[in-house]
């Protein structure tokens, strides 16, 4: 397995920002445009939570710079230390999914329980990938 694949699950969670942020652009202009909202009149958190009702997928795009950033760096330090093995770039491919899942619940039907478990599962797969790191990293250091 080449050490660059570590960066397949990075690329694929970069390329889901992207599309939740087209997605944001798009439902936030058309109902800006349709409720004839002035784009000054949203300069401010409040104000834009005030107007525009539907913050599905904003809220979605705040929450893939959270726990992904973790995620972001786990790829840089395995990468950098040599540790891509199959157990680290699998635990990287199930948060990505997960992850995936979680930005479909949220931006579509909205279903907390759904999008909570989606989370959790993404959140315990995190949470390993860093302990299998750790674990990796004092065992070269022992």
């Amino acid at each position: 397995m080449s050490s660059s694949s570590i960066f397949l699950p990075v690329l694929a969670m970069v390329a889901l920002t992207f599309v939740v942020w087209l997605r944001m652009f798009a439902t936030r202009v058309a109902q800006m445009k349709r409720d004839r909202i002035h784009p000054q009149s949203v300069a401010l958190s409040s104000q834009m939570a005030a107007k525009v009702t539907d913050s599905r997928t904003s809220d979605n795009f705040r929450n893939l710079f959270e726990l992904p950033v973790l995620f972001y760096l786990a790829m840089v330090f395995a990468a950098m230390s040599g540790f891509t093995d199959g157990v680290t770039l699998g635990l990287a491919w199930a948060f990505v999914v997960l992850r995936i899942a979680h930005s479909i619940i949220h931006c579509t039907y909205n279903r907390v329980m759904h999008r909570f478990t989606a989370y959790l599962l993404g959140g315990i797969c995190l949470w390993l990938l860093w302990a299998w790191l750790a674990m990796a990293l004092l065992d070269m250091t022992s």
